[in-house]
């Protein structure tokens, strides 16, 4: 795919990893829609740096958990910038929840956040994908997902799911929309208290933390590559591998 006019949703936009991939897209020549739900400041702030730099953005707000607000968002989309070729599902909820405190609504929130969401936005997307003749889908996974981690285990079992789920659509949706996935791992850590993050670190190959822009460039590859459908990239400094 040549990335040059085409028209991208990134949900999740507004801050950290999200908006990295936001500006990669922009700087070559994709329109972007920056989902938000709450950062609507960030979200217009990234919007107008976009802009300013002679690129094409609007900022978009739904709760991708529900139905309704995610097909709006699409349509919105489509009709703010002419299309939808590029689906990124980058919204999450990353909360630490020990087991067996973590409660019902604590689980059902990251499996919303996490997988229902992307599920929706897929479920969403898709149709019009496939009436204009193809699209690509990127969805932000996790090393969790493949090496589940203590005190995470709803975000761990969640993020299993998206990545089945893009093994799944890119079965289901081949040839026509291609879907990846990526699995970011000790990209950011905020969140995780100082000891956990330098053991983190301490278990990577490449001995350091990956940036949000590692993220984007594995995204802008998926995007780019026309013969890659069903794999989920990790970006992780190695640490799958060990």
């Amino acid at each position: 795919m040549d990335l040059e006019g085409k028209v991208a949703l990134v949900t999740g936009a507004a801050r950290r990893v999200g908006a990295e991939i936001a500006r990669a897209l922009a700087r070559r020549g994709v329109a972007v829609a920056v989902h938000y739900r709450s950062s609507e400041g960030d979200a217009r702030a990234l919007v107008a740096e976009i802009q300013a730099a002679g690129g094409r953005a609007v900022a978009l707000r739904a709760d991708v958990t529900r139905a309704a607000d995610v097909d709006a968002l699409v349509a919105g989309t489509e009709e703010a910038l002419g299309g939808l070729d590029l689906l990124v599902n980058n919204a999450g909820r990353f909360v630490r929840t020990p087991f067996p405190r973590v409660t019902e609504s604590e689980w059902d929130a990251s499996v919303d956040a996490n997988l229902k969401g992307p599920f929706l936005c897929c479920r969403a997307a898709a149709p019009g994908m496939i009436a204009r003749g193809g699209g690509k889908i990127v969805n932000i996974a996790d090393v969790a997902g493949v090496r589940p981690w203590a005190e995470y285990v709803p975000y761990s079992v969640a993020k299993a799911g998206l990545i089945a789920l893009t093994i799944g659509l890119a079965k289901e949706l081949a040839p026509t929309v291609l879907v990846n996935a990526v699995a970011p791992g000790a990209v950011l850590l905020e969140g995780l208290s100082e000891d956990i993050a330098r053991r983190q670190i301490a278990r990577v190959p490449l001995r350091r933390a990956g940036a949000p822009e590692d993220v984007a460039a594995a995204v802008v590859y998926l995007a780019e590559n026309d013969y890659v459908t069903g794999v989920c990239l990790p970006v992780d400094g190695g640490r799958l591998a060990v």
